[in-house]
């Protein structure tokens, strides 16, 4: 979290916000030689000001290639500690550093170790959606984008745990056809789409195609026509004839898909309640005023031990080799 002192200043300097802050923005990305990375879950304002879009492979690997000597991350607290664990000699800031993720959060550094501890023969193959401690721990890294490529190179002899997302990991499973051991962690967007509403939808728009995140539940995947990485929706929704889908995924990569398929009609995929628990509380935490402040701050800056980010960039680098 923000210092006391820090903190004080912030709130003192919020009555200053400039008029223009997409221009007080860019004039601090040049003073700072600074990159902003973004999620396409991040709001339009700030998938407008961004430099890169994309999905978690996408920005890992912008992260690693950046020449910029400060890293905006506008995602959540995995994603900047991905960029730190790349680039230790840049600086890396976190607009909210209480943007975490609940699929992170439900996978304990603790309790994981003694799940693995309980299975000494299996390579681990985790999510990038978890913590710098859990990649610490880990043999490969892997993103919905490569997850089945990347278990589909391991021998199939060798016995593998998945972690942290176990509909991440049953649909890893469905398509290699391996056996895995799943730590038995989710995602709270992706877990709160209704079957039950989907179909209703389905019913009302017949012509609608309905594509889903491999996070959310099997009973709402079995409706999907296409299901695939946030990168891959978005392509797969530019490149499909249909002219109406209806996405199971967090609703703000919507904003992407109306810009580049503007004749095309996208319907959020509703949650079980009357709310808006289809979007993510910790993405959304990052605003272009936090943004802003973080860059003329200079903080909140994501820091790590060198020995837990030297043992969490072995297994990034093995994805990253992977997945050529």
């Amino acid at each position: 979290m923000f210092t006391t002192a820090l903190a004080q200043r912030v709130k003192t300097e919020q009555g200053n916000l400039p008029l223009d802050l997409f221009a007080a923005i860019e004039t601090l990305k040049k003073e700072l030689n600074a990159v902003i990375l973004a999620h396409y879950y991040q709001e339009p304002d700030i998938q407008d000001i961004a430099d890169f879009i994309g999905d978690s492979l996408q920005l890992a690997k912008a992260a690693a290639d950046t020449n910029a000597d400060v890293i905006v991350f506008a995602g959540v607290h995995f994603m900047a500690e991905t960029a730190k664990i790349l680039n230790p000699e840049k600086m890396v800031l976190l607009p909210d550093l209480n943007a975490g993720c609940s699929l992170a959060d439900s996978c304990p550094p603790e309790a994981f170790g003694a799940f693995k501890a309980a299975h000494p023969d299996h390579l681990v193959v985790s999510y990038i959606n978890c913590s710098a401690d859990i990649k610490a721990m880990s043999d490969i890294i892997c993103t919905s984008s490569n997850a089945v490529k990347i278990v589909q190179q391991i021998p199939k002899e060798q016995p593998i745990i998945f972690a942290p997302d176990r509909n991440l990991g049953r649909y890893v499973m469905e398509k290699t056809g391996r056996d895995l051991v799943l730590w038995e962690g989710s995602c709270v967007v992706h877990e709160t789409f209704s079957e039950k509403k989907i179909v209703h939808l389905k019913i009302a728009h017949p012509q609608a195609e309905a594509i889903a995140h491999p996070e959310c539940e099997t009973s709402v995947l079995r409706h999907a026509s296409f299901i695939g990485s946030t990168a891959a929706l978005l392509k797969y929704c530019q490149e499909s004839p249909s002219q109406e889908f209806i996405v199971a995924t967090e609703p703000g990569i919507i904003h992407q898909m109306q810009k580049k398929a503007p004749h095309k009609r996208f319907i959020p995929a509703p949650p079980l309640n009357n709310c808006a628990c289809n979007e993510c509380p910790f993405m959304r935490l990052n605003t272009l005023e936090k943004l802003y402040w973080a860059m003329k701050n200079r903080a909140p800056e994501i820091t790590l031990s060198e020995d837990i980010r030297l043992a969490a960039l072995r297994p990034i680098q093995r994805m990253l080799e992977m997945s050529v």
